[in-house]
């Protein structure tokens, strides 16, 4: 992987900035609002998230903590997982990452997600985190279908 501490570069995208290109700002809650602004926006039945990657996600070397990532793939696979089960509540089950390239901060991070299978009790997902064009991560993983009974 690419980790190299680069000077931080004037953000090429903004909250304003996002917005104004059909960006959403998502109601979160709970742990992945520590993430800051996660976005959405969805084109036919293609949605993607996104964040910026802030000076409170980095690492010691200067670029994004692959933590932030791994909370924000979990994230992000798991509101695919929820699309296909009529919003009923999961949990994670498994999830693998395969950190590829660094993410500067200042970049913004989009994910795209794909539903490989649902089961009467768990949901596969897989999805690609990237920045632009350039591919940064690779995510799968299994979503335990969890009844009223299990969510509390």
């Amino acid at each position: 992987m690419n980790d190299q501490n680069t000077a931080p570069k004037e953000p090429s995208h903004s909250h304003e900035t996002l917005l104004a290109a059909g960006w959403e700002l998502l109601d979160t809650g709970a742990f992945i609002e520590l993430v800051g602004n996660v976005y959405v926006k969805q084109d036919g039945e293609d949605i993607r998230y996104g964040f910026i990657s802030g000076q409170k996600h980095q690492n010691r070397r200067g670029v994004l903590h692959g933590g932030v990532l791994a909370a924000f793939a979990d994230r992000a696979l798991a509101m695919a997982g929820r699309r296909v089960n009529d919003d009923m509540p999961q949990a994670t089950i498994e999830l693998s990452l395969r950190f590829i390239d660094a993410v500067q901060i200042g970049e913004f991070v989009e994910s795209t997600q794909e539903v490989v299978r649902k089961t009467r009790s768990v949901i596969f997902v897989r999805g690609t985190l990237m920045v632009g064009p350039r591919v940064i991560a690779t995510a799968d993983g299994i979503w335990k279908i969890l009844t009223p009974r299990q969510s509390k």
